[in-house]
């Protein structure tokens, strides 16, 4: 079954009316196009605490409230899906979640996936956990008989969150970052940790642009998923937003501090490369090896030729 799907970036600001714009025109563009759903990035309404604005004291909870509705009375109208970054409030004074509405094309809230691994210290003083509480369930959802699923930026750096997917029967994960905005200052501090040395090693100048990419080729290939990789264009962009196949190949990318969208489409019949398929359910079960093992004294003898 083929299906067709809008990977978004747009400059995410704490402009809420703008971040609804821009995603207002993008959804359009993308049914424009024949597209199924569009994935937008990590707090793409909402901006991001810390980042786009200091912190969430005095936020318009209501006027986000208003354009999430708007969005998915134009979802409905569209009949498109949409994966919308934005932040959800809590009650009793906790901390919102950095979230990610699964909107069907009926403009119903399917689920909404709460970012799992929020990035921060131990005592919640500092990044992520400074103004955002945690998630503790994945979002899991069928397109176009397709089974789907949703992460959240620093999620990428649990491969378990990757390995349970795949034990749920997860096909295409659409995961959501907001690796941009990023200021002079911190981009020269990013760039000391690199060390100007080992520049011409590597893909970028920061860990985002090294370490983000590269995971989700990984991702990719050790699993067997397709990757929609969704970031804000907001200069300083670390990279921009780009599709993996499930063999770890990058079939399209956009061009990084500019507003466009990815459009790509999706045979769930083909099937691509597959190195690991063999083993990797073992590999998950814990028993880290291939083939059969054998008893032979040779074997077990670790120091002699």
């Amino acid at each position: 079954m083929l299906f067709r799907l809008a990977t978004s970036q747009f400059p995410i600001s704490a402009d809420i009316k703008a971040n609804y714009k821009y995603i207002v025109a993008q959804m359009h563009a993308a049914k424009a196009k024949n597209c199924n759903i569009i994935h937008f990035p990590e707090a793409s309404l909402s901006g991001y605490a810390g980042v786009d604005f200091k912190d969430f004291e005095g936020y318009n909870w209501a006027l986000l409230r208003q354009c999430t509705q708007d969005i998915l009375h134009l979802a409905a109208e569209l009949q498109l899906w949409v994966i919308l970054g934005s932040a959800h409030p809590l009650s009793s004074g906790h901390k919102p979640h950095n979230c990610l509405y699964i909107i069907n094309d009926k403009g119903q809230i399917q689920d909404r996936y709460d970012k799992r691994f929020c990035a921060g210290n131990a005592t919640s003083t500092e990044g992520d956990l400074l103004h955002y509480t945690s998630g503790n369930h994945f979002a899991i959802f069928e397109l176009n008989g397709m089974k789907c699923s949703t992460l959240i930026c620093h999620d990428y750096r649990y491969p378990e969150l990757y390995r349970e997917l795949k034990q749920a029967g997860v096909q295409l994960v659409f995961h959501s970052y907001h690796a941009g905005n990023m200021d002079a200052t911190r981009q020269v501090f990013m760039e000391s940790q690199i060390g100007e040395e080992n520049f011409a090693f590597n893909p970028g100048r920061t860990y985002p642009e090294i370490t983000m990419p590269a995971t989700m080729i990984s991702y990719a290939a050790n699993n067997y998923v397709w990757i929609s990789c969704s970031n804000t264009s907001a200069a300083e962009s670390c990279w921009a937003s780009f599709m993996v196949r499930p063999d770890g190949v990058i079939i399209g990318k956009l061009e990084k501090n500019k507003t466009d969208l990815l459009i790509t489409e999706i045979d769930t019949t083909k099937a691509f490369y597959d190195s690991t398929q063999y083993w990797r359910e073992r590999s998950i079960n814990g028993e880290l090896y291939s083939g059969k093992l054998v008893e032979d004294p040779r074997s077990e003898d670790k120091t002699s030729l």
